[in-house]
């Protein structure tokens, strides 16, 4: 199973789901809240965990700032669909697992983009 550091701004509907599908998810606001963007990507590569948030500031960091991770997961789901954003994390993570390593993924309703940052 595949190890996560959800951010403060991911739904805990992803956490929840995760952990249920037995997946190792370390959570900030549970251990660090307030932890400034750089410091918890850094603990994401630190613990070799993919960075799965909604805070497009990660982009920044990763490709204008060609800062390292060990994965991100942003995740932008509107409102009037989040009813299943969970299990759809769930099933994205199933069937991309070790293709998340290193990649930035943009999670969408129907779609996903998925690169490497050089």
């Amino acid at each position: 199973m595949a190890r996560f550091l959800a951010d403060e701004s991911c739904d805990f509907a992803v956490v929840r789901a995760l952990r249920a599908a037995g997946h190792d998810v370390a959570v900030i606001v549970e251990s660090a809240p307030g932890t400034p963007d750089d410091n918890v990507i850094d603990l994401a590569v630190r613990e070799a965990r993919i960075l799965i948030t909604e805070d497009t500031d990660f982009g920044q960091l990763v490709y204008a700032h060609a800062h390292p991770s060990a994965g991100v997961i942003l995740l932008r789901f509107p409102a009037a669909v989040r009813g299943d954003l969970g299990p759809q994390v769930v099933r994205f993570v199933e069937l991309h697992g070790a293709s998340l390593i290193g990649s930035f993924a943009v999670l969408q309703p129907g779609r996903f983009r998925l690169s490497r940052p050089i």
